[in-house]
């Protein structure tokens, strides 16, 4: 029982996608300690200088005994909004890298096009059944990506 557990523990974390996750992780980690820096260290001493000198993570509300702290709810929205934006450029120069900028080309098909394509292919099967043995069901794939479901025993014959 141990080895196949062993085997298929195995196969699972020689799989890419486990190695990919696991740098991910990583590196998220060594860029979310960046980014608090930036905006502890830099950028919430610069934004307290300009408001006259206000030490943002010393701001806080008290209220009775209780304390709500403004000063690292500001620092977290900042890190959040920094590291948001930073994952947002990094998708886009992904996917201008990639092509991705390319907008998606959707065929549209109207219902004559959709009807005109049913003809030819009852027409192919009508065709076909002179000339091969008659099978009972059989899926066709229309130019447009539908998949039609045709049963010889739901048609009547002429």
């Amino acid at each position: 029982m141990n080895l196949i557990m062993w085997a298929e523990f195995k196969q699972f974390i020689s799989r890419g996608n486990v190695f990919d996750l696991a740098v991910a992780v990583i590196i998220g980690s060594a860029f979310g300690q960046i980014v608090e820096s930036l905006v502890h260290d830099m950028m919430m001493p610069a934004i307290g200088i300009f408001f006259g000198g206000i030490n943002f993570e010393g701001l806080h509300l008290r209220i009775g005994a209780e304390v709500i702290e403004l000063g690292k709810f500001l620092g977290s929205l900042v890190d959040f909004l920094l590291i948001s934006m930073c994952v947002f450029l990094m998708i886009k120069v992904v996917n201008r890298l990639k092509g991705g900028d390319q907008p998606y080309k959707v065929k549209q098909t109207t219902n004559l096009e959709v009807l005109q394509e049913i003809r030819d292919i009852l027409k192919d099967d009508q065709r076909s059944a002179k000339i091969e043995k008659p099978s009972m069901a059989r899926e066709l794939l229309t130019k447009s990506g539908m998949k039609i479901q045709m049963r010889r025993t739901d048609r009547k014959s002429k």
